[in-house]
């Protein structure tokens, strides 16, 4: 009785070969997903809202307040505008060496959803008023008052930064890691070479 010969040396896991791709596209498919998103609720916003008095929803839990923001949440570095785009830049560049090596597919949509709202941000500092990399970024959501006396006015693209950052957080908390191993991962038994398996029969 004989098993089934071992791997060829230097060949690698077909399932860790097909999780790659995988794993990327749906990394750029939520980037695209929640991108698409923060630009049509902008236009929306651009086009309901100006020169508008805040529309009160959900019973005062939620507001729609058109406001633009040169800086970062509560108007934080606004007069350091140029700055947030180099920042954006450096973590879009950070996401893409990530995908170098990423398998996890919770992985793929935590970093999606950051680089979603990455460069729905960075769209508004690069091409709104008042100048290229001094864009301002367009907020419409207030909670629990309608000027952001409570919390800051955000967006769409802030939300999809803030749950893609809480869920990587998890993922580290539980030891998922980004190549898809982790506390969870069930180890793959080796195979028996010929050899092996006549050593144990003897046995």
């Amino acid at each position: 009785m004989t098993a089934a010969p071992s791997a060829e040396p230097g060949r690698t896991d077909p399932g860790g070969d097909t999780r790659r791709p995988r794993a990327v596209a749906i990394l750029a498919g939520v980037a695209l997903v929640a991108l698409l998103a923060d630009l049509v609720t902008k236009h929306l916003a651009l086009a309901a809202l100006t020169d508008r008095e805040p529309v009160r929803l959900v019973g005062g839990f939620v507001y729609l307040s058109l406001t633009r923001n040169s800086g970062a949440a509560w108007s934080i570095g606004s007069d350091h505008t140029w700055v947030f785009p180099l920042i954006t830049i450096g973590v879009v560049g950070w996401i893409v060496w990530m995908a170098l090596r990423l398998r996890s597919l919770p992985w793929a949509i935590s970093l999606g959803l950051v680089l979603g709202g990455a460069l729905g941000n960075l769209v508004d500092r690069i091409f709104r008023a008042p100048s290229p990399f001094h864009g301002h970024v367009v907020d419409m959501i207030s909670l629990f008052d309608p000027y952001g006396q409570v919390w800051p006015v955000f967006n769409l693209a802030d939300s999809s930064l803030v749950c893609g950052v809480l869920l990587a957080v998890l993922l580290e908390l539980t030891g998922r890691q980004r190549d898809g191993g982790g506390r969870g991962a069930t180890a793959t038994r080796p195979r028996l070479t010929p050899r092996s398996a006549e050593q144990r029969e003897r046995a």
